[in-house]
């Protein structure tokens, strides 16, 4: 008796940069509970990710995934656990803007979902504290990667706050030049008040 196929849920979250490959990837996670790896069949090519296999349970999961642009499988990264099978994918074109979205479909897809323990908004990158980047990849064995070598080119502690790349275009002091601005913009607010009691 052929068991029943379920899709996994799929979660994903995004970097980018024009300048650093290993900052330029897609974070992805394919939750398939209770699946062995000798159970397990992953196939990573440059634009799409196939993932099956059959859990303890009697559950065969099956998805796969057309990408909305290409990605470099060489220097992509694998990780499987007993609860998910998490992916580094490295975007393979060096850009700035974010993939619009995951898949090259534009219909949504009831199991795919956004990883918003993961997701940073785009013009948020360099404000992104470190930690977030741990905490996201944390837990992956290099021993268990595929092509070894833990993450590979990837250094988290260059991750956070890297020059040139402020995606909204911010120069280094319009942050401050906001701070001066506001009590301007309250003292302007007093005297209002101050004229409106003056004609009461």
């Amino acid at each position: 008796m052929s068991l029943p196929q379920v899709h996994p849920e799929v979660t994903w979250a995004q970097r980018s940069s024009t300048t650093e490959p290993e900052r330029n990837y897609l974070y992805v996670s394919i939750k398939a509970p209770d699946v062995a790896r000798s159970d397990a069949s992953l196939q990573i090519t440059s634009n799409n990710v196939t993932f099956s296999g059959e859990s303890k349970k009697g559950v065969k999961y099956q998805v796969s995934l057309d990408l909305f642009a290409e990605i470099d499988p060489e220097h992509s990264k694998t990780n499987h656990s007993d609860r998910e099978v998490e992916l580094v994918l490295r975007k393979k074109e060096l850009k700035e803007e974010y993939w619009p979205r995951l898949l090259k479909t534009t219909q949504k897809v009831h199991f795919l979902k956004t990883d918003f323990d993961k997701w940073v908004d785009e013009d948020e990158q360099d404000e992104a504290p470190e930690d977030d980047y741990a905490n996201g990849f944390g837990g992956m064995d290099a021993g268990d990667m595929a092509g070894g070598g833990g993450l590979g080119n990837i250094d988290f502690s260059k991750l956070g706050g890297l020059p040139g790349m402020n995606g909204g275009g911010f120069e280094a002091g319009e942050g401050d030049e906001e701070d001066e601005d506001m009590p301007e913009l309250e003292e302007a607010g007093e005297d209002k008040e101050a004229k409106i009691k003056e004609v009461a």
